[in-house]
């Protein structure tokens, strides 16, 4: 019987940042569609409580926690080894661990002169250096498995320039040019079989923006309602709604996309206000 386009049946997926909202919605997704799961993060604690919901959702899941820093590369080697020795493989990886910080944020009554470079310097790290590491670490295992795919995390604040964001806009923009130069790479090293790709989320609601974007009564701050009035669907999006996009681009169906970054935004990329 012919396996379909879309099917994720035990494939073998790598999630850095894997106890964030988003990320852990993703990977407790792809263990209910049947893949095997890798949780990386750097607490144990919070790798138990993202593996306890998801377990909960798939009482069968396939799922495993490591702990890892994306920025420490014989942690990242360790988790890989660990990976291959337990199911003989690594299949995808997707780069999900990223964040932003105050100092690295332009409030509005500062201005640039105000930055915190040592900030600046934490908020690229993390997002653009702890995209590049564990890429460089999980790579070679794709290539000698003959397939792979990469997805990384990309931001509405990469391609245009948004007020206040400027350490995670700069991180980010680096993250969707890393993709690119990756995703042609591996096409001419592997023939096409290891493919790089982004997703770019729209403005989701988590706890690093909830209280940029909405009050303690639950409406809109000035710029959460800005947000929406220049996003076509007139909402955030829901954590669900970033499923249908990765799987896309973790499946076959997308075996000749690369290279691309794939906007779930309600159209706020396509929006120019007016």
């Amino acid at each position: 019987m012919n396996r379909s386009i879309f099917d994720l049946t035990d494939r073998i997926i790598v999630i850095t940042g894997a106890t964030g909202i988003l990320t852990s919605s993703v990977a407790e997704y792809l263990a209910a569609e049947g893949a095997r799961v890798v949780f990386l993060g750097r607490s144990q604690e919070k790798l138990d409580k993202a593996l306890d919901g998801c377990r909960a959702r798939t009482p069968d899941a396939q799922c495993i926690g490591l702990v890892a820093d994306v920025l420490d590369k014989q942690a990242l080697e360790k988790a890989r080894d660990l990976v291959i020795d337990k199911w003989g493989r690594i299949d995808a990886l997707i780069n999900g661990a990223g964040g932003n910080m105050p100092g690295a944020t332009i409030s509005p009554d500062k201005t640039f002169a105000d930055l915190d470079f040592d900030a600046f310097q934490q908020v690229v790290d993390l997002n653009l250096h702890g995209t590049v590491l564990p890429s460089l670490v999980f790579v070679p295992a794709m290539q000698e498995a003959g397939r792979g795919a990469i997805v990384n995390f990309s931001s509405a604040s990469a391609p245009q320039a948004l007020t206040r964001v400027v350490g995670y806009s700069a991180a980010k923009a680096g993250v969707d040019n890393f993709t690119r130069w990756l995703a042609v790479d591996m096409a001419r090293r592997t023939d096409g079989k290891v493919r790089v790709n982004a997703i770019m989320p729209g403005f989701f609601l988590g706890e690093q923006n909830r209280r940029l974007l909405t009050n303690e009564d639950g409406s809109l701050t000035e710029r959460g309602a800005l947000i929406a009035r220049n996003t076509p669907f007139g909402r955030f999006g829901e954590s669900d709604e970033l499923h249908g996009g990765i799987h896309y681009l973790l499946a076959d169906a997308s075996k000749f996309v690369t290279g691309t970054v794939l906007a779930v935004d309600g159209g706020f990329s396509a929006f120019s206000g007016v």
